[in-house]
């Protein structure tokens, strides 16, 4: 990095102006939600989607002094999942489970920034325009009791929509930059279909219907953008910072590459939430799995850790980086849904609190910085991610059945679910200096595969029960972002935001049991996860 003893090159305006194109990842939290065509909802009809989105970029700009306007075309495809309750409108009659995921977006917006720093070589933006979306999904009745099939509705639809954003984007050298960017984007939705469903007691068949869609979504990119008509020549490494000389000299303090090491802690204040969808189809079956006999989430529950971190950068442009932290909670809610009809119950819904809650977590990447410089450096990476947690569920509150509440005041340990989460990592990491002092670190990791282990205890019962549960396939997204300041030269304190989400497929399986798991069968079921939050850091860095 820069020397921070050296002072400020003369002002100049760094020329933004031209075309450029570029690729990006990223990825972010949305919902879809469904209306009930039934009346009020007792529960759900929002559904929870994490996404990963990767594409590219194409635009133009146009500077006027250091105000900077524009035009900018976007694609992503996306990997997505959620699904959550819907059309629950009273526990006499059967609800659905509904699954929804983003597979496309694309936006053609327009930009106004600001560039400033010495050189004007970084650019604060806003934008806003057009987006578009494909949306997929389904609308599945929950077990109705009876026999195999069930009734189902598909989705597949685009829909235009807006967006709106904010970003930073930093000069590289003079051919490229790399920018981090917010994007909020919103979206009307179809009249889907929804299939005829039961009603019991007393027996009906209530006739098919139709719930409107919307959705939004919260999108955090890195990009990486190549300027026409600048000097190619200067990348892919810049020799000399953009705003700094050493003292006393009127020359740029050359970049020597070399060893350093960074090392530091975090306080990280975080929400979580976990859901396990046990599905009414026999292991084996070829029956849609999503047609579900129970479902527990967990949500709400709010955290806080202590980690630590570090990342050694070689000559070479190879790095290793990790981090690893540890947590409670003693917040948060479970609802615990069934839907037994052949034991007489349509649908069940019963509440309870959290308490005890611990949770560990770390990562660890090996990268290459494939662009490198005094004042930035970007790289892929691939390594390993690690997530487990633990709670006690705690009371017990009937929502559609008052009778099976505890009494007032009775809050004992009636459930407990133990959760281990596994999977590899391919990211891409990204740093700048925004100033003299102001340093951006950005991070994107696609997980293409989860492993998941579980236990799930039921204490509630006569005899205690728990459940056995495994899944794999799926995917995740992390994401993480810090604005740092330089106190000295080696010393930085800084704020930083962080999403992770992880889900399995839709036919894992777990295994109920009792005394032991002898001549228990298998079923399947679905395991996701997330957990997000702001924190605060410091770091100590030896070159």
């Amino acid at each position: 990095m820069a020397n921070l003893g050296g002072q400020a090159l003369p002002a100049a305006v760094w020329n933004w102006s031209g075309g450029y194109i570029g690729g990006h990842v990223g990825g972010g939290y949305g919902q879809t939600s469904f209306s009930n065509p039934f009346g009020p909802s007792i529960y759900g009809d929002v559904v929870d989607v994490p996404a990963f989105v990767a594409g590219g970029q194409i635009g133009y700009n146009w500077q006027n002094n250091r105000w900077v306007f524009g035009l900018e075309l976007d694609a992503s495809t996306a990997v997505a999942s959620g699904s959550n309750t819907c059309l629950a409108a009273s526990h006499l009659f059967v609800s659905a489970n509904c699954n929804a995921g983003p597979n496309f977006f694309a936006a053609g917006a327009g930009r106004i920034g600001y560039a400033f720093a010495a050189l004007g070589q970084t650019l604060a933006y806003l934008k806003a325009g057009v987006a578009w979306q494909n949306n997929q999904g389904d609308v599945v009745n929950n077990f109705e009791g009876g026999d195999l099939p069930q009734e189902k509705t598909h989705f597949d639809y685009g829909r235009i929509g807006g967006v709106i954003g904010l970003g930073v984007e930093q000069t590289l050298t003079p051919a490229w930059s790399v920018n981090v960017e917010y994007d909020y984007l919103y979206f009307g939705g179809p009249s889907v279909p929804t299939a005829s469903t039961l009603q019991f007691p007393p027996f009906a068949v209530l006739p098919a219907n139709a719930t409107n869609l919307s959705s939004s979504y919260h999108i955090g990119k890195v990009g990486l953008n190549y300027h026409f008509g600048a000097d190619a020549a200067g990348a892919p490494r810049s020799d000399a910072p953009l705003y700094a000389k050493s003292a006393g000299s009127g020359q740029p303090i050359p970049y020597a590459p070399g060893w350093s090491f960074e090392a530091g802690s975090r306080l990280w204040l975080s929400r979580g939430r976990f859901q396990w969808d046990p599905s009414a189809v026999p292991y084996g079956s070829t029956e849609d799995p999503s047609i579900l006999i129970s479902r527990l989430t967990y949500h709400r529950l709010d955290g806080l850790s202590g980690e630590i971190f570090g990342r050694v950068d070689s000559p070479w442009g190879v790095f290793l980086k990790s981090n690893l932290g540890i947590g409670g909670f003693n917040k948060g809610k479970i609802n615990d849904e069934d839907w037994i009809p052949h034991l007489g119950v349509s649908y069940q819904n019963t509440l309870s609190g959290q308490s005890n809650g611990r949770f560990a977590y770390y990562t660890a990447d090996a990268g290459y910085d494939f662009l490198r410089g005094a004042t930035y450096k970007i790289g892929s990476f691939v390594g390993w991610a690690s997530y487990s947690q633990t709670s006690d569920s705690t009371g017990l509150i009937g929502v559609t059945h008052p009778d099976l509440s505890l009494a007032p005041g009775d809050e004992r340990i009636v459930g407990s679910q133990d959760t281990q989460w596994n999977a590899p990592r391919i990211g891409v990491s990204a740093e700048a200096m925004l100033t003299e002092r102001w340093r951006l670190n950005a991070d994107v990791a696609y997980l293409p595969w989860t492993t998941f282990l579980g236990r799930d205890y039921h204490l509630l019962r006569p005899k205690t029960t728990f459940a056995e549960q495994r899944g794999n396939g799926g995917g995740g997204v992390q994401l993480e972002g810090i604005l740092s300041y330089l106190i000295s030269d080696n010393f930085s304190v800084g704020v930083g935001g962080r999403y992770w989400a992880m889900w399995t497929k839709t036919d894992a399986d777990s295994m109920g049991c009792g005394n032991g798991c002898i001549g228990h069968s298998r079923g399947f079921a679905k395991y996701s996860m997330e957990r997000w939050g702001m924190f605060l850091q410091a770091s100590y860095k030896l070159n």
